[in-house]
């Protein structure tokens, strides 16, 4: 409900509000999930009546006017306690009475100032409290049934309040006619909603012209919002009555059968009314900030409709919406998330892929080719698009994902634009504020990038920056030719290693390593021999270190039989500088595009991209015990306790010692039972995977992203970047290298 005017005396039910003006509607959030059906308006209170039959009133009450009898002033609705139970049809208010008629009883209540004897009680008192009128009043139901004996009795009609006098309107026995109750809706009136007999009448007209009359009820639905919003209501319990900023009291299904129903039936010309309507009535006239949540409910019926989600209506329909929705302010923008937070997958995966579509046939226009004039509007129009889908993508990750993150990716981009320019683009656009020309950058918004779009832009990332460390060096090279005291650098990082003694020679070297020097391109010789390094000593390199390093004998890593993987092991000898160079290693294979064979778990990539692990990734590690954590979840009976027998502790062996290690503080005297289970289960896998190798695995990590950490690293999912370690090597590396080329020169020249 919304309200607006004089606020001075609390009469508008806004609360504690400071202003006295109130110069615009605004809603009045405390009958926000009640039906309101009737309010009365006196010059310094008010009078509402809802569904139930309860009376709430605010204002003023220095006169009793709001019938409570001790506060002078409420600045939100209270209930009116001498009228509960009872249900008002009508009530009449003036400027400092109020007059209440309960049609079941036949009674007239009034309250408030009596000086003029305008409240009938008898006196010219006020009353602070509902007081019974004089009179023979009697119901429609009594009138009806006793018609003889009922002489000098009255059955009120309608009741009316002046500013010193009150009027009853009431019946003769011979036109006796039930009274008027304002909790009735009159529906001889009712507002156009898109509803199946609406429907079924247009398309009763299915051949020839449509009357001028169909013609104007189809634009005047279609081109009203309340229309619109008014349409699709859950009915069930009225729930859209409790419409809120969590619910939006729409049938979702609804929508889509009735839209459907009607545009796949009705005439073309139907068709193109509804259209037009759309284009050029409803959707411009969309304001940044609705009057009231109700308001919002066409955001997430009109994708629904069909003509919506039609390519040809992509420019004068689908992306007019998109603005409409970008321009939300940030209140109406957050409720409209939180309800698509509340779409089923169907739901929310259709409005995802509508501006996926969008996207894509854009991008294809621009490489089909649009003239030059009008690259600015589509930059505009595509830029609308992926925000939408930005915001669908921020709803989708705060709710836990309600569809896979993959249903974002767009996988024919990268046959669309090249990511390699793409990229270096936004390395402008970051570094000025623009892009070339002001165009838009893809990695602007890389959720859409698919596995293979963002490998290449990693890629591309570690080219430029190869190619600016060499730069730097060729520089500092020259300069030396001319400064002596600037020392000559190798453009390269060398490894010159025994094979006999790679980790001891390779681990010498890395030691003593600069940062600045991991950016360089790698040069691995092995001692003795004369093979020049174009990848494949590289590679060997790479295979042979890393097969050593997680040999047995090192102790390092602990090597599980069943599923034939490694982890890192809690009782290992070496210190945590090693797991550091390891670190470091791992991340040269990647920055140098080298694949390496790592028997590593998903859990790894999970920490390496700061996820945490779960029971899933115990199963994948130790399938017997993870299995175990999973019947222990499972298992519901009461007896729970004795069948397990467990606390927060877990048994570990210690170089042939058994030690107990608990889990939570206390966790030996913590008994698991079922309601603690789950939380059992999370500090077992936190102590696998975390918390038992802490100090191992963060020196590692530290190593791992000294070298090939950053931003567009933290774009891979945790799958997506195991398969780039482990195996993909379709990329184009001397267009990489003409990139990182392009990208140094222009960093070089920024820094100038």
């Amino acid at each position: 409900m919304l309200c607006w005017g004089n606020a001075s005396f609390g009469q508008l039910g806004l609360g504690g509000i400071d202003e006295e003006i109130v110069v615009e509607p605004r809603r009045c959030n405390f009958f926000l999930n009640k039906i309101v059906r009737d309010v009365g308006c006196g010059s310094r209170h008010t009078v509402f009546v809802l569904d139930d039959g309860t009376v709430y009133t605010c204002g003023c009450n220095d006169l009793g006017q709001l019938g409570h009898d001790k506060s002078r002033k409420k600045r939100s609705g209270a209930a009116v306690f001498e009228l509960m139970g009872e249900f008002f049809g009508v009530f009449s208010v003036h400027r400092q009475h109020t007059l209440a008629f309960v049609p079941s009883s036949g009674r007239i209540y009034s309250f408030g100032l009596g000086g003029n004897g305008q409240l009938g009680t008898g006196s010219t008192c006020n009353r602070k409290s509902p007081f019974t009128v004089k009179g023979n009043w009697i119901s429609h139901s009594d009138f009806s049934q006793h018609p003889v004996s009922i002489e000098g009795y009255y059955c009120v009609k309608r009741i009316f309040s002046g500013g010193d006098q009150s009027f009853a309107h009431y019946f003769h026995v011979q036109n006796c006619l039930p009274p008027d109750d304002f909790r009735r809706c009159n529906y001889s009136t009712p507002i156009w909603t898109i509803n199946a007999e609406l429907i079924q009448r247009w398309l009763n007209f299915s051949s020839g012209r449509l009357p001028l009359d169909i013609v104007n009820e189809i634009d005047k639905v279609f081109s009203s919002a309340a229309c619109i919003n008014g349409s699709f209501l859950s009915t069930s319990n009225d729930d859209h009555y409790r419409t809120s900023a969590k619910f939006s009291g729409i049938d979702m299904n609804a929508a889509r059968l009735l839209f459907h129903k009607l545009l796949d039936s009705a005439p073309q010309q139907a068709v193109q009314q509804v259209a037009a309507s759309l284009e050029k009535s409803l959707i411009p006239k969309l304001p940044s900030s609705p009057p009231d949540i109700e308001a919002l409910r066409l955001y997430l019926t009109l994708p629904e409709c069909p003509l919506i989600t039609d390519p040809n209506n992509f420019l004068s329909l689908a992306i007019p919406f998109g603005t409409a929705i970008i321009n939300l302010d940030k209140t109406p923008l957050r409720v409209l998330e939180n309800w698509w937070s509340t779409l089923e997958n169907p739901g929310f995966m259709r409005l995802v892929q509508l501006f996926k579509n969008v996207v894509l046939h854009l991008l294809n226009s621009v490489k089909v080719g649009v003239p030059h004039a009008e690259r600015r509007t589509f930059n505009t129009f595509l830029n609308i698009a992926l925000k939408v889908l930005e915001s669908l993508h921020r709803v989708n990750e705060r709710s836990g994902q309600i569809i896979p993150y993959d249903k974002f990716y767009i996988h024919e981009i990268q046959d669309l634009i090249s990511i390699q320019h793409d990229y270096l683009a936004w390395i402008q656009q970051q570094a000025l504020g623009m892009g070339p020309d002001g165009s838009l950058t893809i990695c602007t918004y890389p959720f859409v990038f698919d596995a293979q779009a963002k490998t290449t832009l990693l890629q591309t990332d570690a080219a430029i920056q190869m190619q600016m460390a060499v730069d730097q060096a060729n520089r500092q090279n020259f300069s030396s030719l001319f400064l002596p005291v600037v020392e000559s650098v190798n453009p390269c990082l060398m490894l010159i290693v025994r094979r006999e003694n790679i980790v001891g020679d390779a681990m010498e070297v890395l030691r003593k390593t600069k940062n600045i020097d991991y950016k360089k391109p790698l040069r691995v010789i092995f001692v003795g021999e004369e093979a020049v390094d174009a990848g494949g000593v590289r590679k060997e390199f790479f295979l042979l270190i890393m097969r050593e390093l997680l040999d047995p004998k090192y102790g390092m890593f602990r090597f599980y039989e069943d599923s034939r993987l490694i982890w890192f092991s809690d009782q290992t000898f070496e210190d945590s500088d090693l797991f550091h160079l390891i670190g470091v290693v791992c991340g040269l294979a990647i920055y140098n595009f080298t694949i390496v064979d790592l028997h590593f778990p998903l859990a790894l990539y999970k920490k390496l991209l700061k996820r945490k692990p779960t029971l899933d990734d115990l199963k994948e590690l130790m399938p017997e015990v993870g299995r175990g954590m999973q019947q222990l979840l499972d298992y519901m009976e009461d007896d729970f306790e004795e069948t397990f027998c467990l606390n927060f502790t877990v048994t570990v062996d210690k170089y042939g010692t058994t030690e107990i290690r608990e889990l939570i503080p206390n966790g030996a005297e913590t008994p698991v039972n079922q309601k603690n289970k789950q939380e059992f289960v999370d500090c077992y896998v936190d102590y696998i995977f975390s918390r038992s190798v802490a100090s191992l695995f963060s020196a590692f990590y530290a190593g791992f992203h000294k070298v090939c950490g950053g931003r567009v690293l933290d774009l891979f999912q945790p799958n997506e970047l195991q398969a780039m370690v482990i195996g993909n090597t379709n990329y184009d590396w001397k267009e990489l290298e003409k990139v990182g080329k392009q990208a140094a020169l222009w960093c070089f020249i920024v820094s100038r």
